[in-house]
């Protein structure tokens, strides 16, 4: 695997089903080439290939880029969406995060809103900062989507082709980490991971999804959740009592 990479490419689609071509940080490492040995990552592998010698447009250009941005021993938060964006020039390997200069989704948006209800964070300026959540990769925020891969305008369009064995490897692999972790699950299928959780070590947030279909919605709408004072709070309390 090679090193972490600063930009992405200038195609923003997949080039190459070739998983060692993929930058990842060391720590991911192990785990990632034994997931892409087993039965299921060679199918995956393959499936993939057939899908670009097809002629399909994948997204994104780097399907682990949130394990090249955010190394193992780094993670201090997880927040789990489903799939990549499946418009051209929207996914960038992380969850919920768009390129530079594209318009912010309507998640992201509410992402944004409730951060500034919860924290006072400033919405940010279109098109610069953005919507692109690297910057919180790069200090700790794991943004990880269950499935990593998708074809241009099919939504789900890979799950279950194996990509959940994988990134619930990933989430199993924190958990057991020895350092207290928060977990974001935002809607129904974020909280079905919750069974890999170690609630008894992490904390573990759930709240609706913060699409707008469901962020004001009961039982526990998104706006007004209060994720981010919660996590600050938990961390800044167990960075205290180390």
């Amino acid at each position: 695997m090679q090193a972490i990479p600063d930009l992405l490419p200038t195609l923003d689609q997949l080039q190459s089903a070739d998983s060692s071509a993929w930058p990842i940080a060391a720590g991911w490492q192990a785990l990632v080439a034994q997931f892409f040995k087993s039965e299921t990552g060679l199918k995956l592998g393959s499936f993939l290939q057939e899908r670009l010698d097809a002629g399909a447009i994948i997204f994104p250009a780097q399907p682990l880029r949130a394990l090249a941005l955010t190394p193992p021993e780094a993670v201090r938060v997880v927040i789990l969406g489903q799939d990549p964006y499946h418009g051209r020039g929207q996914a960038e390997g992380l969850a919920f995060s768009v390129a530079q200069g594209v318009p912010l989704p309507p998640s992201l948006r509410n992402i944004f809103k409730e951060l500034q209800r919860d924290l006072g964070t400033p919405m940010p300026e279109f098109p610069q900062p953005g919507g692109s959540l690297v910057h919180w990769a790069r200090h700790g925020v794991l943004l990880l989507n269950t499935c990593l891969t998708v074809e241009e305008a099919q939504p789900a369009s890979h799950s279950g082709r194996g990509w959940e064995v994988l990134t619930d490897a990933i989430i199993r692999k924190v958990s057991q980490s020895a350092t207290p972790t928060v977990f974001m699950l935002w809607g129904n299928h974020a909280q079905s991971k919750r069974a890999l959780i170690d609630a008894s070590r992490h904390l573990i947030l759930c709240a609706n999804h913060p699409s707008p279909l469901s962020a004001l919605r009961p039982p526990i709408p998104y706006i007004g959740c209060g994720h981010f004072s919660q996590a600050r709070a938990w961390r800044e309390q167990h960075q205290t009592a180390k």
